[in-house]
C-alpha cells in the first residue's frame, strides 16, 4: 500500500496493488496500522450507471472514511467544509474502481459523493463514527459556488439528494456552531 498525499490536509488516496491472473484479481482492502485510524462501521452500496450520492456528510457525528470499489467505477468527491481550512469550499476528485486499486481516505468535515460510472457498482465504506441520521445533510450535487463537473447533466438522485440545501445555506447555517465543520 502506498498513500499519496493532496493538496487538502488530512484527505488522501490509497494505492494497492492487484494481483491478476486467469482466475480473476485480489487486493489488499485495508490495513489498521497503514490508516491509523479508529474506523468502526462498515457499510456497502450498490448504485447502477450515473446514479449520484451525495453530497452527504455528518453535522453532529462526523465520520472519517475509507472508501474501496469492489464492483465498477465511481467517481468519487469531497468537499472540504472545515470551517478554518485553506482548502474550505474546494472539492477533490478521483475515479476509484475494482481494477485500479485507488481507495480514498476522506477525513471528517467533508462533505462526500459518487457516481456510478459502470452498469454496476458496489462501494464499501469504512467509517470512524455510527450512521446518524439525525445529523446527516445533504448538499446540492451541482452547486454552482463549489464548480464540480460531475461529467453527467441528469444524474439519478434520491429524494434527499433532490431537495438538498445549496453551499451558501450551509454557510449561513453553520455560521454560529462552534462544536461542527471546524478543522479537526
Amino acid at each position: 500500500m502506498k498513500k499519496i498525499k493532496t493538496k487538502f490536509k488530512d484527505l488522501f488516496v490509497v494505492n494497492t496493488r492487484v494481483f491478476k491472473d486467469n482466475r480473476g484479481w485480489l487486493k489488499e482492502e485495508f490495513k489498521k496500522n497503514f490508516i491509523k485510524k479508529n474506523l468502526v462501521f462498515s457499510l456497502v452500496s450498490s448504485s447502477k450507471r450515473y446514479v449520484l450520492r451525495g453530497l452527504h456528510m455528518q453535522t453532529k457525528k462526523p465520520q472519517d472514511k475509507f472508501l474501496s470499489v469492489l464492483k465498477g467505477r465511481v467517481l468519487d468527491v469531497a468537499v472540504d467544509l472545515r470551517k478554518n481550512s485553506k482548502t474550505y469550499g474546494k472539492h477533490f476528485k478521483t475515479v476509484l474502481s475494482d481494477k485500479n486499486g485507488k481507495h480514498l481516505f476522506v477525513p471528517r468535515g467533508f462533505a462526500h459523493g459518487i457516481l456510478g460510472l459502470d452498469k454496476e457498482n458496489i462501494l464499501h465504506y469504512i467509517c470512524s463514527n455510527y450512521r446518524d441520521p439525525k445529523s446527516e445533510i445533504s448538499i446540492k450535487w451541482n452547486d454552482k459556488d463549489l464548480k464540480i463537473n460531475w461529467g453527467v447533466k441528469k444524474p439519478i438522485l434520491s429524494k434527499k439528494d433532490r431537495v438538498a440545501i445549496s453551499f451558501k445555506d450551509f454557510k449561513k447555517k453553520n455560521k454560529n456552531r462552534k462544536k461542527i465543520i471546524k478543522l479537526w
